[in-house]
């Protein structure tokens, strides 16, 4: 059973854009996903902390859908990868921010607010 999951992959800020670029493809065929795999390159940005030497790197996330037998492999790959600083993979459930809220939901919400002020 596939299953949707998001990663977020730092390389090594000295990296060309071509060789990042063929690191994901060659870590992505691991994969075998059923759907295309979306690609988001945030790009070079100052690390929270120093890794190593290393004080900045090349950010990028993805998400895609794969089974997760083959993610052990996956991972394994990018573990041995030196240009990889760091990942996260996680399981991508939803959407980040509040859940939808109905027009019905706003308006009681409103009310509540009004009724609360009109207490003070």
């Amino acid at each position: 059973m596939s299953r949707q999951y998001e990663a977020v992959y730092i390389f090594d800020s000295t990296l060309e854009d071509a060789v990042i670029k063929e690191k994901l493809d060659k870590h992505h065929v691991l994969l075998e996903a059923t759907e295309e795999i979306t690609v988001d390159h945030w790009g070079r940005r100052q690390l929270a902390y120093k890794i190593g030497r290393r004080e900045t790197g090349y950010y990028i996330l993805t998400r895609f859908i794969a089974d997760p037998k083959t993610l052990p492999e996956f991972e394994r790959a990018l573990k041995l990868d030196d240009g990889v600083v760091r990942y996260l993979i996680t399981l991508y459930e939803h959407e980040l921010g509040a859940p939808p809220i109905s027009e019905e939901e706003a308006a009681l919400a409103r009310q509540r607010e009004e009724d609360d002020e009109d207490e003070d």
